[in-house]
């Protein structure tokens, strides 16, 4: 009871503290008997604090619910497991929600829980990047039909300009150079967008993603920095992604690009800064399905930019949307698309004092649960 006691009488200073907090908080005991909540947990179950402590977590979330078996696992575990776009809501009420959720234990000896419901938070983010793949989809369907519709002509138009130019003066020549270099530029374009269409599976292996990451900085160092600096911060025992290594350069090669582009423009240096760490209580919900995917495998590219204006941020992976005055707005959005492809997410938040971070979570792969993990980076 001593535990009990420390938890349901908790000082009224550290109360003032707890009810402030705006996401709700559900204390569990070792029954998984609600024994403390705050004032933010009454508004979203809709029910006192008297009401709910007298319930069980099984009456406050369907039966299905992923939080049963977080609760359990972090029992098990006595660690933090996270949750993201999990449906809660109490069956007496009605009314489900999708939140994130994060449990963890009280204590070492894991009888106490914590649950915290986050709902407005990777909820979100992981909803906008089911439609990022949407928008990819779209994507893809539009580059396949300018492909056979815009190619083809753009060639005949750029045939018949070469046959008459050599029947023109020289001031009319340079109006065929001009046809002939704007329909080169379509072109260009439209060669861009058939790697939306590319829909074939994947050529997947086991992927050491430090390896990846050492092939971005070498080819960023070849381009040339000028004046940023970059650093690394990778977890070595990272086990192996399961995926295109050619294709997961590509995807950090973009963002890396990006980054780097955009310190230019700002203040023309900074740091780009790559980390890596297992984050084993990532799971994704499967759109259509009651499957729930693993994604611990974190890989970030932070920079010391100026940032992602707000007004873009929502949307920074849909094609054609830039924050560059001559950018085409295709680069993120081919990287949610090989991401997307990985079985995998990415997202973008503002740094906690400057900068940008891209964050791309990534499956492990099939055997990668038993396998030992793989300490070599080079």
């Amino acid at each position: 009871m001593g535990a009990l006691a420390e938890i349901t009488t908790v000082p009224p200073d550290l109360r003032l503290v707890v009810d402030a907090l705006p996401n709700p908080l559900v204390v569990l005991d070792a029954y998984d008997r609600v024994v403390a909540v705050n004032t933010a947990a009454e508004d979203f179950f809709q029910a006192s604090s008297t009401v709910l402590t007298r319930l069980s977590i099984s009456e406050l979330v369907p039966f299905s619910s992923p939080a049963l078996q977080s609760v359990k696992k972090v029992r098990e575990s006595v660690g933090v497991v996270n949750e993201y776009a999990i449906g809660v809501g109490t069956p007496r009420l009605g009314g489900e929600r999708i939140v994130d959720m994060q449990t963890a234990p009280i204590g070492d000896d894991g009888r106490f829980v914590m649950m915290m419901l986050l709902r407005r938070s990777m909820a979100q983010k992981f909803d906008l990047q089911l439609s990022h793949q949407g928008a990819a989809r779209s994507v893809s369907g539009m580059a396949a039909m300018l492909a056979h519709e815009i190619k083809n002509p753009l060639a005949g138009i750029r045939g018949a300009a070469q046959l008459l130019e050599p029947s023109l003066g020289d001031a009319d020549r340079g109006l065929v150079r001009l046809i002939c270099d704007e329909t080169d530029r379509i072109r260009q374009l439209v060669d861009q967008m058939e790697v939306f269409s590319d829909e074939r599976p994947l050529e997947r292996r086991p992927v050491n993603i430090h390896v990846v990451l050492d092939r971005v900085k070498q080819l960023m160092v070849a381009g040339g920095l000028d004046g940023v600096t970059i650093r690394e911060e990778y977890d070595p025992s990272l086990p192996a992604v399961h995926g295109s290594s050619d294709q997961l350069v590509q995807v950090f090669l973009n963002l890396a690009k990006n980054a780097l582009e955009a310190m230019r423009l700002s203040e023309g240096s900074g740091e780009l800064l790559f980390t890596t760490a297992f984050r084993p209580g990532v799971r994704l919900s499967v759109a259509g399905s009651s499957e729930r995917i693993s994604l611990p495998l974190e890989v970030c590219v932070h920079d010391t930019g100026p940032g992602v204006p707000d007004e873009l941020l929502p949307h920074i992976f849909e094609p054609f949307v830039s924050s560059k005055r001559s950018g085409r707005g295709l680069g993120l959005a081919l990287v949610a698309k090989i991401v997307r492809d990985h079985g995998g997410v990415v997202e973008c938040k503002p740094r906690q004092h400057k900068g940008t971070t891209f964050r791309v979570l990534l499956p492990l792969t099939p055997s990668a649960d038993n396998a030992p993990l793989n300490l070599e980076t080079r």
